[in-house]
């Protein structure tokens, strides 16, 4: 190993470490704010920064709630989702941030986050939770498959869901496209930080230098 880096042992160290280790490490993540509804009908709200895009046909998202360090309980937005089989994915952009950390707090199951937050409810088009009427992007989901990885702090479980319906401002979509600059999506670091997307730059796909013969895998 090379010795100017540190080498950790992750079985050694305790889940709190390895959580540093992560989100100090894959970075800028995308956040998906997450609605969901209860049984009895009462809205939930929250960011997750373990999300992400999985593929297009069918058109996927998951994001990973992972259990409370606090008191060792699964996330309201599980439950919910275990509910209904249904949440709404929604992109924070800068103009939503501080409703989006509001939303971060260990609220009580049935609690209200848009009130505590501010934002509006709107009524979605095919799924019971509602989209957030502020955010410039609005994904409604139907539950695919939950993954469970762990069943004690520091776990979680891996929400996948199918993008069934999409919601894009206006302002924000021109010619298939979404304009990056009119979004303005923020991304989360660790500790306490986020970061903007100002300073971008392109690279091209280059061209294979050698030709691959037909039917073999040019990734092995």
């Amino acid at each position: 190993m090379n010795e100017n880096k540190i080498s950790i042992n992750t079985k050694e160290i305790p889940f709190q470490d390895r959580y540093k280790l992560l989100i100090g490490s894959i970075v800028p993540r995308p956040i998906g704010f997450i609605s969901t509804i209860s049984p009895d009908g009462v809205n939930n709200l929250a960011p997750f920064s373990f999300f992400n895009g999985v593929c297009s046909e069918p058109m996927t998202v998951l994001f990973c709630p992972v259990i409370r360090g606090s008191d060792g309980q699964e996330k309201d937005t599980l439950k919910n989702i275990k509910s209904t089989k249904e949440f709404v994915a929604n992109i924070v952009s800068e103009e939503i941030a501080e409703q989006m950390n509001q939303c971060s707090a260990e609220y009580p199951y049935g609690i209200d986050e848009f009130k505590e937050s501010g934002l509006t409810p709107i009524k979605a088009t095919v799924v019971k939770p509602p989209l957030i009427r502020e955010a410039k992007i609005n994904m409604e989901c139907k539950l695919i498959q939950l993954v469970e990885i762990g069943n004690k702090p520091g776990g979680g479980t891996i929400v996948i869901g199918e993008v069934v319906y999409f919601h894009i401002q206006e302002d924000v979509y021109k010619d298939g496209k979404i304009i990056l600059n009119k979004l303005k999506p923020i991304g989360r670091l660790g500790g306490t930080e986020y970061c903007r997307v100002t300073d971008n730059f392109s690279l091209v796909r280059p061209a294979l230098k050698t030709q691959i013969p037909v039917g073999e895998n040019p990734t092995k």
